[in-house]
């Protein structure tokens, strides 16, 4: 199957537009991260005064932040002629969903995270391209690896044990009668917890090697009163703790350096009729430029993120973000997987796999 040919407005006109978008994330980064959003989904409206007292900001500030937030079409105001002081702003229930429900569907405020994450780094990256050195996941701070766990979130606490598992040959029964699942490379335990919630007979591991995607996990865990064992750990030791009916890898198998070895402990780590369910991005088929909105955002998180994180271990498989079906096709039957099929339930941004010995 051919991509369908894609057709890109002038050069110019894209980096100005891209130049905007950036800048409006920065607005989004500043109204989520300084707490600006919820007053103003709760109260229905707020004057640059009263959202100063709320959020404890500089109120000149605040009337530049909500001015540029209606400007963009983030917020509405009852009255753009009134003095700068009188006008009410409020957050469209649309909107909040977009920028101020952490478990919407919508939610995209993740990515303005994401983004400073990127820039606060991005001098490493360019030493990283002279060198062809690497940048560790770590350097990208806490703004990324919130970003990051936010993004997936919506899709891990709803898609993925609506659809997602029963999709699956094994189905949800197995877990709904007790079975044992683990979450390799769990990040911020979001897909472990739903699934812990909605199989509460199950035995739930989340097992990630970065230590501070595994403490987030264990005190939003915590705070959330749901049971999972949350592990630090190589993908390679997880066949010490099986075997698990089933193991997920969730938007993880491209930045793994030896992606083919831990899916090869994947397999050793399933009991008999177990099944590894793979989420991973929903690029095309194969390389075409001009590319789509999806090739250019994958691409671009490649360029600036995953491929610089991939090459701390050596050898590394230097995935990138673009991991195409081939690819996975290709890894797991290195891995002595025998069959491979591509879920019909929807993933989103991801294409679904479950992968059997």
């Amino acid at each position: 199957m051919s991509a369908t040919p894609v057709t890109l407005a002038p050069l110019d006109e894209r980096l100005f537009a891209a130049s905007v978008g950036a800048l409006e994330l920065f607005g989004v980064y500043l109204g989520d991260r300084l707490g600006l959003y919820g007053p103003l989904q709760r109260a229905g409206g707020l004057t640059v005064d009263e959202l100063s007292h709320a959020c404890g900001i500089h109120p000149r500030y605040a009337r530049e932040w909500l001015e540029q937030q209606a400007v963009a079409g983030v917020l509405v105001v009852d009255d753009a002629s009134k003095d700068a002081e009188e006008r009410r702003y409020a957050l469209p229930a649309a909107n909040a969903a977009v920028v101020a429900n952490a478990t919407s569907p919508s939610y995209l405020a993740p990515l303005a995270r994401m983004m400073v994450g990127i820039g606060g780094v991005i001098e490493k990256v360019v030493a990283a391209y002279k060198t062809g050195a690497c940048v560790p996941y770590s350097c990208y701070g806490p703004d990324f690896r919130h970003g990051q766990g936010g993004i997936n979130r919506p899709a891990f606490e709803s898609a993925l044990v609506e659809s997602w598992l029963p999709a699956m040959s094994i189905g949800a029964t197995k877990l709904a009668n007790g079975g044992r699942i683990a979450d390799l490379g769990c990040g911020q335990g979001w897909a472990a917890m739903s699934v812990a919630r909605a199989f509460p007979k199950a035995e739930v591991w989340g097992i990630d090697a970065d230590p501070s995607s595994v403490e987030d996990a264990r005190g939003f865990a915590a705070e959330a009163g749901v049971r999972v064992r949350f592990e630090c750990a190589d993908a390679a030791a997880l066949s010490d703790h099986g075997p698990f009916d089933v193991v997920m890898l969730l938007e993880v198998l491209h930045d793994l350096a030896r992606p083919a070895e831990a899916l090869r402990g994947a397999r050793r780590a399933l009991a008999k009729d177990g099944a590894v369910l793979v989420a991973d991005e929903a690029v095309e088929p194969k390389f075409t430029a001009p590319g789509s909105d999806m090739e250019r955002m994958m691409y671009g998180w490649s360029i600036t993120h995953c491929l610089p994180t991939q090459m701390v271990e050596q050898p590394s498989a230097a995935i990138g973000t673009v991991i195409r079906e081939s690819l996975v096709r290709d890894l797991a039957a290195e891995a002595g997987f025998l069959r491979v099929d591509v879920l019909a339930a929807d993933g989103g941004f991801f294409r679904l796999y479950e992968l059997r010995a």
